[in-house]
């Protein structure tokens, strides 16, 4: 949990916010067919029966550090695109809205693109 403090008081935001933000931000973004799962854990969880909503949000690691965030996506490219400019723009959009929504800072976004589909 990341907790900031202001003069009107204390903000919380828990990881499930961070990474529902980031997934809903990242697959908006022309070309991102889905989010992969992105490690041992995560390729468990992806196997077992889930909610719907709980699909996107896999591939999406947030860890904070420095008073600022570091992010990793794992996804799935179109075929046809140009790959640079939509991760560009992936990297573009996710640290503005990230810090647009919550006022913290956005040191690092990695994107991953673990493979490319038709």
């Amino acid at each position: 949990m990341v907790t900031l403090q202001n003069h009107v008081g204390k903000i919380s935001f828990t990881p499930e916010f961070f990474t529902e933000l980031i997934a809903n931000t990242v697959t908006q973004c022309f070309g991102v067919i889905s989010m992969n799962a992105s490690g041992f854990r995560d390729m468990l969880t992806a196997a077992l029966p889930r909610k719907k909503e709980d699909g996107a949000a896999r591939g999406v690691s947030v860890r904070f550090s420095k008073n600022k965030l570091l992010i990793d996506l794992h996804i799935s490219l179109m075929y046809g695109v140009n790959m640079n400019a939509v991760v560009r723009s992936i990297i573009n959009k996710v640290g503005y809205t990230v810090e647009q929504s919550t006022g913290i800072s956005v040191e690092k976004v990695s994107v991953y693109v673990d493979s490319i589909r038709v």
